[in-house]
């Protein structure tokens, strides 16, 4: 039975590394396949993407590939979503 539950447990925790930078590219591609980025807040990805950093600390395993895809990966696009919506505003 614990070897069920190992095998879950690591199953659920490959889910953020996933979950977490693709849906995050979801919002990456709808800014640039419309060229617009009215209705995206700058300052909700740039606040997201800085707790996405701080989680990464939290974490503890620094190494961990599930962690860093699912924290500095997913501050890093959240980051791009930024830059996006600046320069499609400027637009």
């Amino acid at each position: 039975f614990s070897v069920i539950l190992d095998l879950l447990k690591d199953l659920l925790t490959w889910f953020p590394a996933i979950i977490l930078p693709g849906s995050t590219m979801i919002q990456i591609v709808k800014i640039v396949k419309s060229q617009k980025s009215e209705g995206v807040s700058w300052l909700s990805w740039f606040l997201f993407g800085i707790a996405n950093i701080g989680a990464y600390f939290l974490a503890q395993n620094y190494f961990s590939i599930k962690v860093i895809l699912a924290f500095i990966l997913t501050a890093i696009l959240d980051f791009i979503i930024v830059l996006l919506v600046f320069t499609y505003r400027k637009k």
